[in-house]
């Protein structure tokens, strides 16, 4: 069963090095890219603010161009980037799970397609872990 492949951890890890290795393509290449990544899993510093983050979709589509293009960095696990958001074009770095890419984009065609980000429990996991990791450093005790 498709489930069977998607959802397993060493096929994630597959998926993962398969997207790094797209982008940095791109990036050897000075191509410019969109991305549609599932937005459970990202990061915004600072934190959007909720009206602009309220009219995001769960699969968002981000430009990667410009200003953006300049900022990209990847390592083994996440893609991040600056942009602006909303009319006020707020600015926060973007923190994306390799695994959450869904679709990488160059001029108006799919290069790539992610199964994996559609995968809840790699998306959930991942908050739930980063927030445990939070609460169980000593110097947080005074947050619990």
């Amino acid at each position: 069963m498709i489930r069977d492949i998607i959802e397993n951890d060493n096929y994630k890890i597959l998926v993962e090095k398969q997207i790094k290795e797209n982008i940095l393509f791109l990036l050897e290449k000075n191509q410019e890219f969109s991305i549609t990544a599932n937005i459970e899993p990202i990061t915004f510093n600072p934190e959007l603010p909720k009206v602009i983050k309220d009219q995001m979709h769960k699969f968002s589509l981000f430009i990667l161009s410009n200003y953006t293009y300049t900022t990209i960095q990847v390592d083994d696990e996440f893609l991040s980037f600056e942009a602006g958001f909303g009319n006020e074009n707020f600015g926060s770095v973007v923190k994306i799970p390799l695994h959450s890419i869904f679709q990488i984009i160059v001029d108006e065609s799919i290069l790539y397609i992610n199964s994996v980000a559609t995968v809840d429990k790699f998306n959930k996991d991942l908050k739930k872990n980063s927030f445990n990791v939070f609460k169980n450093n000593p110097n947080n005790k005074k947050f619990n």
